[in-house]
């Protein structure tokens, strides 16, 4: 049943996708949340032989429990074999006020044994340190975790499951907002009746947010989608977590190296689209393996100095060279702030392309707060409050100078009020590497 969740997971993970430093996976029987939790433990595959300590972490269900609990025991039992324990990595912690060792909270947890049999499945050789979480604030398992945090040898699992036993509608409205707490970050967002496991998955969000981590939700479903009745469901999400890389430099050596690529493709693009009104479609084959891996881009078209035309993607979801093409088209032809390109304007038209980092969420206050953390000619910055959101590229930036007037335009984009904020206000910043063509090599473009 393992294999073949994962074989089917597989097939859902983009080329190239990196390897998680964490993951969220469910615990509940295989049938109800075996095919989500595949969707995190899919994506180890690539890093089997580097990976081979395993830091788990899961909710206490058959005892009280306050604190973190260790086991005494030296190894773990499944039917793929046993798992030594890392009795190295029990030492870093052991002298810790919140941990303990308490063998009656380990003897029935499946909140941390239905977990093995998938890494097992999925690396080499590991030794595991199973951590039984009680009450405990996030602070405390952040520090657990950020002592046995480790490098690329470390993976950090948390065991978890959502909301319990409410109808299909219900749960699907809580675990969407459970979810979205992840996604940003945002531990104070999940209250006692979201996630059994709240109290690790907090620990690790706190964390997270302290080392600039990327999120992705990988899956969320519950067991109305599975093998369960929709009149009284659980709640199962997976989520994994990645080190921010050093994006600035690899962006710039690939743009170095493909950018007059992907300048020509966008401008194809615009000229298929006058003669088609179609975006240009590309053979990924044959296209260069590091523009055939997913990115986020914007195609940004200028006519004599002013703006003509901007579109483009936050996330990457498809291949960069795909993503370039359909922005350009977009930026060309579907801006609604423009008429549709006409060929007689390709004479001056010059074109930009930017490739978007993953955004990370700002933990901020209040405007004053957010201003303070802006870092001009460096940030983009997306900003969403009651559901009206806009993006503003860095290159906004030469026009808007100080970050009073970048956020007070930001917010115009958006059609807020100059002094909107709400506890909602959410905030996010990207950085980004770009390529351009401008003067003769604009013309020759277009040639």
């Amino acid at each position: 049943m393992v294999t073949r969740f994962l074989g089917e997971a597989q097939a859902q993970i983009p080329a190239g996708a990196p390897v998680p430093k964490a993951i969220i996976a469910p615990h509940a029987g295989y049938i109800y949340s075996g095919a989500n939790a595949a969707l995190a433990y899919g994506r180890l595959k690539p890093a089997a032989q580097t990976i081979n300590r395993v830091i788990l972490l899961g909710p206490c269900h058959r005892v009280a429990l306050k604190g973190v609990a260790l086991s005494s025991a030296d190894a773990f039992a499944t039917p793929l074999g046993e798992v030594p324990i890392d009795g190295k990595g029990a030492l870093e912690i052991v002298e810790l006020p919140q941990v303990q060792l308490f063998d009656e909270s380990h003897a029935e947890e499946h909140s941390l044994e239905v977990q093995l049999p998938f890494l097992q499945a999925v690396l080499g050789p590991f030794k595991v340190l199973p951590l039984v979480v009680g009450n405990c604030p996030p602070s405390q398992v952040s520090e657990i975790l950020d002592i046995l945090w480790g490098g690329p040898e470390t993976l950090i699992v948390i065991s978890s499951d959502l909301s319990h036993f409410h109808d299909y509608d219900t749960a699907r409205d809580l675990d969407g907002k459970t979810a979205r707490a992840i996604e940003t970050l945002s531990p104070d967002d999940i209250n006692d009746n979201q996630a059994c496991g709240r109290f690790p998955v907090k620990g690790l969000l706190a964390l997270a947010k302290r080392r600039d981590l990327r999120v992705e939700t990988l899956g969320l479903c519950n067991s109305g989608d599975t093998a369960g009745s929709k009149d009284r469901v659980v709640g199962y999400g997976a989520w994994a977590f990645f080190e921010q890389d050093d994006f600035e430099a690899k962006t710039h050596a690939l743009l170095n190296e493909h950018g007059k690529t992907l300048l020509r493709l966008a401008a194809q693009s615009i000229q298929h689209g006058l003669a088609t009104a179609r975006p240009l479609a590309i053979d990924l084959a044959t296209t260069p393996k590091a523009l055939a891996t997913p990115g986020a881009s914007f195609v940004t078209l200028k006519l004599n100095g002013q703006l003509r035309g901007c579109i483009g993607s936050v996330l990457g979801q498809r291949a960069l060279a795909k993503d370039v093409t359909e922005n350009a088209f977009a930026s060309a032809f579907r801006d609604h702030r423009f008429s549709p390109l006409s060929a007689d304007e390709l004479d001056g038209l010059e074109l930009s392309i930017s490739v978007l980092s993953p955004s990370t969420p700002m933990d901020v206050k209040d405007e004053k707060d957010l201003l303070s953390q802006l870092r001009p000619e460096i940030d983009g910055l997306i900003i969403e409050d009651k559901g009206k959101r806009a993006l503003f590229l860095p290159s906004v930036w030469s026009q808007l100078p100080k970050p009073e007037d970048f956020l007070a335009h930001l917010k115009a984009k958006a059609t807020m009020t100059p002094d909107q904020w709400s506890p909602d206000f959410k905030a996010s910043r990207f950085i980004t590497a770009e390529v351009s063509a401008y003067g003769k090599d604009a013309v020759a473009l277009w040639a």
